[in-house]
């Protein structure tokens, strides 16, 4: 079998990497050069995802921070709640880490090349034509969308932006995070501060500070880049920029179908997104390895859809429900919230690792008693919470055969109250 990935980013290099060391004859393709693939700052990212497939956890410089507490703030200075947090990851190191799996297990990687068209499995480039019994499109959100899907709306992308920056006064950054509640190498994020989803992650690290900023902007709120750049202007203890970057990330339910014919849309391509928190890291790692498994032992672009959907897709598609649920919220809601004990430790801890919510008996019985004290915010919350669980049951059944698609479709429609997409093309 002969695999060709078109995009080299973190979703694109692992799958290039897993397949490779799978035995399969890969060819990876970027319009970038390899050095200048991916993302090109510092991402959460849980630990057990690489446990889960058999990377090594990343280790310095790879590893920008290890896991430290957490302090939840609601707006600029409201009420808190502490929790772990994931490990943050320099995105170059590990694109390049994966880049370099890929090519020591014998995939043939190809920076600087665009590619001129795709139809089935032929794959036309500058240079000649390619003949792939499967092609994955890691190309992003923006990017090619083989499979022939929509683009997505601007009101499910969150523009993101994340900076590493000198501290320019130490004396005054650590003052800044002492103020509130934090020590060194401890996250202070601030939440609710551009519309109910948006966030600024700030994390002091010896003499570098590192910044995190997202909010949904096509819904008339300032980028995350904007955050950013007001944050720092306002507190002159921020030096010089060292790296950094930003980017629109999906939001909506995961593609529906992932896999079709020859095709496999695989990362941002398939809106794999964690929407509750807007991380994709994690699940392109898993998303790599199930498409590596399913080829390497004789499945097609369809078998990887069905094992993927089955796997990791109802946990993705409930997050999004949290995430819609999440824009309406006010930083008096998450305030209220965060003091009637709904927004607590153990949910906050579960949602950054990626993980479903599930609190222990005695948390569940206090964040009753405080929807009971928040109707507003009760009718808000739960639903999405239950009919989250019914969607992750629903995914666990999807049709093994695309015959049953239209009916699990319609059956995903009425629980989510949103439209759903399927490829046109015959199979």
């Amino acid at each position: 079998m002969h695999v060709v990935v078109l995009g080299l980013g973190t979703a694109g290099a692992a799958a290039a990497a897993f397949l490779a060391r799978s035995g399969v004859q890969v060819t990876g393709i970027d319009a970038l050069p390899l050095e200048q693939t991916g993302a090109r700052w510092v991402n959460g990212v849980p630990a057990w995802s690489f446990d889960a497939v058999g990377l090594e956890r990343p280790s310095a410089p790879e590893l920008r921070s290890p896991s430290a507490p957490f302090h939840l703030v609601a707006g600029w200075g409201g009420p808190s709640i502490t929790a772990p947090s994931v490990l943050e990851v320099d995105m170059r190191h590990l694109t390049t880490r994966l880049l370099d799996a890929a090519r020591g297990a014998g995939a043939e990687l190809r920076g600087g090349v665009r590619v001129r068209q795709v139809d089935g499995g032929r794959v036309e480039l500058p240079d000649g034509t390619l003949q792939a019994d499967v092609v994955v499109d890691a190309t992003g959100h923006a990017g090619l969308r083989l499979l022939g899907q929509p683009k997505v709306p601007a009101h499910d992308l969150c523009a993101a932006a994340q900076e590493v920056r000198e501290v320019a006064d130490p004396d005054a950054a650590a003052a800044f995070f002492r103020e509130r509640g934090a020590q060194p190498g401890e996250v202070v994020c601030f939440t609710g501060i551009a519309g109910g989803y948006s966030i600024l992650n700030t994390r002091l690290d010896g003499r570098h500070v590192g910044l995190l900023s997202g909010s949904i902007a096509g819904s008339g709120h300032p980028s995350g880049a904007a955050i950013l750049k007001r944050f720092v202007a306002d507190n002159p203890w921020i030096g010089p920029r060292v790296f950094g970057g930003q980017r629109s990330i999906p939001l909506r339910r995961p593609l529906e179908v992932i896999g079709w014919g020859r095709t496999v849309s695989l990362g941002d391509s398939a809106s794999m997104v964690f929407a509750a928190h807007g991380s994709g890291v994690a699940q392109q790692l898993l998303a790599a390895r199930v498409l590596a498994r399913e080829l390497a032992s004789g499945g097609d672009a369809w078998s990887v859809n069905v094992a993927w959907q089955r796997a990791h897709g109802g946990l993705l598609a409930s997050s999004d429900l949290l995430r819609r649920a999440s824009e309406g919220l006010s930083i008096d809601d998450l305030a209220a919230l965060m003091q009637r004990g709904v927004m607590s430790p153990g949910m906050s801890s579960d949602t950054m690792a990626q993980r479903p919510p599930r609190p222990p008996l005695r948390a569940v019985l206090r964040a009753g008693r405080g929807l009971a004290k928040l109707p507003k915010q009760a009718r808000r919350m739960v639903p999405p919470l239950v009919r989250g669980r019914l969607v992750e049951a629903h995914y666990r059944r999807y049709p093994s055969r695309p015959e049953g698609l239209p009916r699990w479709r319609a059956q995903l429609e009425r629980l989510t109250g949103q439209p759903t997409w399927a490829p046109t093309t015959t199979l």
